[in-house]
């Protein structure tokens, strides 16, 4: 039989020091985020600094948009290093999308270290007016 203590002061000094680290519990770095809903999409933009394009990759699964990227080493053979306090590696970021978003239609832009992310609302999500008739009454039925 294993035992395992447990410790909450241990849990939320890693988890501190984790978001202070800007890395994420499972060690992977953050990507900030903004979102912003108009009335047609939703526009995410993910900070992601110093990352080539061609290691972006966004996958939608069931619902779950995922941005994945990669930022690599940049050491030479005849540097040493004294200081880092850029992440490197591997970033990732999971975000729920709302059922009434269009999955099939995002698009996707890079730019000055910011990937953009376009969602467009489904139709039937979008505000809509209801027409009255006019004319004969009738009763409503419950």
């Amino acid at each position: 039989m294993f035992l395992t203590s447990i410790d909450p002061f241990v849990q939320e000094f890693e988890r501190q020091f984790n978001r202070l680290a800007g890395r994420t519990p499972e060690g992977t770095a953050v990507m900030p985020l903004d979102g912003v809903r108009r009335a047609d999409d939703v526009v995410l933009r993910l900070d992601l600094p110093g990352v080539e394009p061609d290691s972006i990759e966004v996958t939608v699964d069931r619902g779950v948009l995922s941005v994945s990227a990669r930022r690599e080493e940049e050491v030479g053979e005849d540097e040493r290093l004294f200081v880092r306090e850029r992440p490197m590696g591997t970033f990732v970021r999971r975000v729920y999308l709302s059922e009434h978003l269009d999955t099939e239609h995002i698009d996707a832009a890079y730019h000055n270290g910011v990937l953009t992310l376009r969602v467009p609302v489904l139709e039937r999500a979008k505000p809509r007016k209801v027409e009255i008739q006019k004319g004969q009454t009738k009763a409503i039925q419950g």
